[in-house]
């Protein structure tokens, strides 16, 4: 058969959710899916709106139901849904209930693997129990730690003939491969509910699908170690803080050069006031594209100036970031080498050799050890531990995506606290 395109519907928001759905089915989607945040938002009246207007296009109710199979799929099927989810983490006893009542009631079963300890193994055994659909489902938080589901598709492919669908953070660029690893059905969530047009965004996809061809995108990736560079420039500190639990960036420091953004990893020193001999040998100690990281406890004279930055230049540094001060600032704005300090003052001290180059500094308060990413821009300096980074960039973009489709709701016409349902949201 030919490979279809799902499209989960992953809102809070009902009308926000048919908006979408609308655009997706007329961009060339097979499949709308009722997304579990959705039913846990608006309940299994969700399905039964999606039915209510798109009466010949299948639908999926994504329960994951872990118990009370027959209740939940029952609900589910009366609800007007084509095919109900169960997670495969529940009982054999849960699944074969959802198995049953699909039967008497028309609807498939479909098994989300999310979670399952040994999923080959465990695929192997479903066709046997009555199920139709397997899905291989790469999570949300898996996603952010530069997971993909594809692997994992190609070695469940071989083991069963039952439908398979494949979902987790596939775009118009990886659409084509994940037919090729053996999908029956592409689920796509947010390159298409985030999207500014979601109905071009399901075309592309859905061209993808059917030309076997990537079709490009600069949005809906996602970073791994190799690609983080590239990706990391896409968002700015207020991405990384939100995607982090409003992580709070290195209080008191502040850009010479306002429009500057810098990513890199760091070079950490520490230091004493004005003492500029080590955070001058860490340029000969940084390579390309790091950012020197000073610490020396954010109070004057000068450690870095002109010739400093000259030097910083010339070997190809990413930036400056000074817990203490600088001078020379407009030979420093005429280089356009990006600088974040804590203090300006004309006056500097003597080289007297203090200190030590990476070693774990702190700054604000926080830990920054040696190869931690740095991103500062206007707003100020954020620290990625590198145990982190890819998770954390990966959450920024998550962050800018959703903003993107929230930007252009008010562009047409709404306002932020519409767009936010800030009412409906509120603490009771």
């Amino acid at each position: 058969m030919s490979t279809k395109l799902q499209v989960a519907l992953d809102f809070l928001e009902l009308g926000r959710a048919v908006a979408v759905a609308k655009a997706a089915v007329a961009g060339g989607a097979d499949v709308l899916e009722a997304g579990t945040p959705l039913i846990k938002s608006e309940g299994l009246d969700a399905v039964r709106r999606l039915r209510d207007l798109f009466p010949d296009t299948p639908i999926v109710a994504d329960m994951k139901t872990m118990d009370a199979g027959r209740i939940e799929t029952e609900a589910a099927a009366k609800a007007g849904a084509t095919i109900v989810t169960v997670s495969g983490t529940a009982t054999p006893f849960t699944i074969r209930e959802c198995v049953e009542t699909g039967k008497h009631y028309g609807v498939q079963v479909a098994v989300d693997l999310l979670g399952v300890a040994d999923p080959v193994t465990f695929s192997r055994r479903l066709a046997e129990w009555g199920v139709s659909w397997v899905d291989v489902h790469c999570a949300i938080d898996a996603q952010m730690q530069g997971e993909d589901p594809l692997e994992l598709l190609k070695q469940v492919r071989r083991v069963t003939e039952l439908t398979l669908a494949v979902a987790g953070g596939i775009n118009s660029e990886t659409a084509a491969l994940a037919v090729e690893a053996g999908a029956d059905v592409v689920i796509v969530g947010g390159a298409v509910t985030k999207a500014v047009d979601p109905r071009l965004a399901t075309a592309a996809i859905r061209r993808a699908i059917d030309s076997g061809q990537a079709v490009a995108t600069s949005l809906f990736k996602r970073s791994t170690a190799a690609n983080l560079r590239d990706l990391i420039s896409q968002v700015r500190t207020s991405n990384l803080s939100d995607g982090s639990h409003r992580q709070p960036c290195l209080e008191g420091l502040w850009p010479l050069i306002p429009g500057k953004l810098v990513a890199g990893p760091a070079v950490t020193v520490r230091t004493f006031p004005g003492d500029w001999s080590k955070p001058v040998q860490a340029i000969d100690v940084a390579r390309e594209g790091e950012v020197i990281v000073v610490d020396a406890g954010g109070q004057p004279p000068a450690l870095w100036g002109e010739l400093a930055t000259e030097s910083a230049v010339g070997n190809g540094l990413a930036g400056l970031v000074c817990h203490g001060a600088v001078r020379d600032t407009a030979d420093i704005r005429r280089l356009g080498f990006p600088v974040w300090t804590r203090h300006v003052t004309s006056h500097a001290s003597d080289p007297m050799g203090a200190g030590d180059i990476n070693v774990p500094i702190v700054i604000a308060g926080q830990r920054i050890e040696p190869g931690d990413w740095i991103v500062a821009d206007d707003d100020g300096v954020m620290v990625l531990p590198k145990a982190r980074a890819v998770e954390m960039v990966n959450r920024a973009l998550d962050v800018l995506e959703s903003e993107n489709r929230l930007r252009d709701e008010i562009r047409a016409g709404s306002t932020l606290a519409k767009v936010a349902n800030l009412a409906r949201w509120e603490k009771k």
